[in-house]
């Protein structure tokens, strides 16, 4: 017995990182699973983003559990692909119970330097894609009477982070989504919630600027072991470094599971501990 049995779940940014752990997982726990995921790249994002490939890997790891999916190839920042993701799934499995809405980019920059368009494509991207995501499973679990979203934000959707005001106004942003939905739809049996990732050992965040960034290095200088090294600091409990992206998954189940169901407009943080801490100023201005 699953946790999700006879369950159908929906992932965004699904093909990779956070958005396979997510897939798995919930096939694992005896859900379905749509994804959807773009192969476009976004020009003010300096990592590689998904590629065809990612999408196999995910659709063969589900399968292997024996689960079906639905794979769409699809922008979060586009109305019309999120709904075609849902038709899909509904053509294929008839319902849809749970909604992780993970989608997400990352970039690096100094508020003053941030272009329009880096602004524009982080919150298109983290924020309106989760509003669209939302939209477009509401009608349906409205008619059920039930039903699970879940959001991704982050840690930096509780704190502030320098170098990504951007990243950081679409996280909070996230959580005032996530507890207005949560409000408007509870007469509907639907409940929302969002996790918080701590550091999280995925594509997104395994580049050369997060190297440096983390590692405190000067730009270019810094190694990913540099970045996993750091993160032990990063977090407070005994032994935890860079999570693995199935941290994140482990919460999402919880939520869209029958274990919450008493549960919405909560923030989960999955940080081992980092909001625990005070902190400290790495660079004082005398």
């Amino acid at each position: 017995m699953g946790l999700l049995d006879g369950k159908v779940v929906m992932v965004t940014g699904g093909s990779r990182g956070q958005g396979r752990a997510h897939a798995v997982t919930s096939a694992r726990e005896g859900a379905d699973v749509i994804i959807i995921d773009t192969l476009d790249q976004i020009s003010t994002v300096a990592y590689p983003m998904a590629k065809q490939e990612d999408f196999d890997e995910t659709v063969r790891q589900v399968e292997a559990l024996d689960r079906r999916i639905v794979s769409v190839v699809g922008d979060v920042r586009k109305q019309a692909d999120l709904d075609h993701a849902v038709s899909e799934g509904l053509a294929q499995f008839g319902k849809i119970d749970a909604l992780i809405a993970n989608a997400g980019i990352f970039s690096l920059g100094p508020a003053h330097e941030l272009s329009d368009e880096a602004w524009d494509d982080m919150i298109a991207v983290n924020l309106t894609g989760v509003w669209k995501s939302a939209k477009a499973v509401l009608p349906h679990m409205m008619e059920r009477g039930s039903g699970s979203i879940v959001m991704t934000s982050s840690i930096n959707g509780l704190e502030p982070g320098a170098q990504y005001v951007h990243y950081c106004a679409s996280k909070f942003g996230v959580v005032g989504v996530m507890k207005t939905l949560a409000l408007e739809y509870a007469r509907h049996g639907i409940r929302v919630n969002s996790v918080h990732p701590g550091a999280i050992l995925t594509p997104m965040t395994s580049w050369q600027g997060a190297w440096d960034m983390m590692s405190g290095k000067p730009a270019g200088t810094g190694t990913e072991a540099d970045m996993l090294e750091a993160g032990y600091s990063f977090h407070a409990l005994k032994g935890a470094g860079f999570l693995a992206p199935e941290r994140i998954a482990d919460a999402a189940l919880w939520l869209n599971s029958e274990l919450a169901s008493a549960v919405t407009g909560i923030s989960v943080p999955v940080d081992a501990g980092h909001l625990l801490q005070p902190g400290y100023n790495p660079d004082p201005v005398k």
